[in-house]
């Protein structure tokens, strides 16, 4: 028996596999085509079960759709832990609400995935391509795949079924021009110190409970 099998060997792997490696953890991989070393597995097409080895920990990575989950863990129908990668686009689309909901494992709700060939900043020219949009975001949630790994690895050791949130908040990835707009703002909105309190905000990532319950805190905190 291994101790995690990862369904779906995209960017994720490149930071949790080299992190398994060094802290001992043994796994395996999938991908659609079964390269580099990895067991091919087309889900939901072509999925053949009979090739996955035990393991304590099964993560799937890719998005799930509605009636997914049963079919990955009857067609598994081995015990595990198991653990899914979401994502905050399910505000506002029941199907991935849907979705994530009938997951029988914990669900790691991601925002924002920068490192390696990621670059944070294009996430700020994103959401902040003028003064007014700056304004109008009240904050903005980034977590690099280094982190990304080491909540997973915290999940397989200590597993807690449910939705956790893993996002780390934006420290610094503004253009002079966005650093303007910022101190303009500051001054124009009366706010004496950043970052805002919590309180503030609108909407957002508390992600402070799932840090504090696995005992450890993002490495990659600043971008």
């Amino acid at each position: 028996m291994i101790d995690i099998l990862i369904l779906g060997a995209g960017w994720t792997s490149t930071f949790l596999i080299p992190l398994c490696e060094a802290e001992g953890v043994s796994y395996a991989a999938t991908t659609r085509s079964g390269s580099n070393s990895t067991i091919p597995f087309n889900f939901p097409d072509d999925a053949d079960f009979s090739k996955l080895p035990d393991a304590r920990t099964v993560l799937v990575t890719f998005p799930l759709q509605k009636g997914w989950s049963a079919r990955l863990f009857d067609g598994y129908g081995r015990n595990a832990d198991w653990i899914a990668l979401g994502t905050t686009s399910i505000w506002g689309a029941d199907g991935w609400t849907l979705a994530e909901d009938e997951f029988p494992g914990t669900v790691l709700c991601l925002s924002g995935l920068w490192g390696g060939p990621r670059n944070a900043r294009r996430f700020v020219l994103k959401a902040a391509a003028s003064k007014a949009a700056l304004e109008a975001r009240n904050s903005l949630h980034l977590i690099h795949g280094q982190d990304v790994a080491r909540a997973i690895l915290a999940v397989h050791r200590k597993p807690s079924p449910g939705r956790g949130c893993s996002p780390t908040a934006l420290s610094s990835a503004w253009s002079p021009e966005h650093a303007g707009w910022v101190r303009e703002l500051v001054k124009q909105h009366g706010i004496r110190a950043l970052p805002r309190d919590t309180g503030l905000l609108r909407r957002m990532l508390d992600s402070s409970e799932f840090w504090e319950t696995h005992g450890i805190e993002p490495e990659k905190a600043r971008v």
